[in-house]
């Protein structure tokens, strides 16, 4: 049967995990910076991304397929929270999950490059929908402005219409009072000149109502 993990650890008397005795020291790696190197710092992803995807699609998108020898830094990252180290120093915990690491034959360049292709994934994601966010900006801002651009005008066209009209209200209010004036003086001419003739006026006419202009 497959052993776990944690079995591989081997805990010195001081706390400290340790690789098995008879073990030899590792070669030095790449360092971290040469790792870095080697992954694109803008990575590509697949256009079947939509909304808010979970990680695991983003990934998936940015084509980082699980290693094949099991370990990626998402699950060194649940071995650092595991409880059978959690509650141990950093320096116990780092040493306990390269002992792992070790006896299961992963070198830890391997988990690091891969913590690498997963932050860049995650950082041209976001990239991603900053620049769609712009774009979306510039699109409603540039659309408000069309649109306050042409309800100005509509107001500013209402109202001119609203103008003329009061306009030709008032001058055709001013065409039948000036009519009613000179219908009073022609009704008032002939009431006068038939009152010589009849002892009650036949004529009707409005009295004058208009109160005159302050002098």
């Amino acid at each position: 049967m497959a052993k776990k993990w944690y079995q591989f650890l081997v805990t010195r008397d001081d706390g400290a995990a340790s690789p098995s005795e008879g073990g030899t020291a590792a070669p030095p790696g790449p360092s971290v910076s040469e790792i870095a190197a080697q992954v694109p710092a803008e990575m590509p992803l697949s256009d079947d991304l939509s909304g808010t995807p979970t990680f695991d699609e983003i990934y998936q998108a940015a084509r980082i397929a699980p290693p094949s020898h099991g370990y990626s830094i998402l699950k060194v990252a649940d071995m650092l929270r595991s409880e059978h180290i959690a509650s141990l120093p950093a320096d116990v915990k780092r040493k306990s999950v390269l002992l792992a690491l070790d006896a299961a034959g992963v070198p830890i360049a391997d988990i690091i490059e891969d913590a690498v292709r997963r932050d860049r994934a995650l950082d041209t994601f976001e990239r991603t929908q900053q620049k769609a966010l712009e774009a979306l900006e510039a699109r409603v801002h540039a659309d408000s402005a069309r649109l306050t651009e042409e309800i100005e005008k509509l107001i500013a066209e209402r109202q001119a219409k609203i103008r003329t009209a009061n306009d030709e209200l008032a001058q055709e209010t001013a065409a039948v009072r000036a009519w009613r004036e000179r219908k009073r003086a022609e009704e008032t001419r002939i009431a006068e000149a038939v009152g010589h003739f009849v002892s009650e006026n036949p004529i009707t006419f409005e009295p004058q109502t208009d109160t005159p202009p302050a002098q």
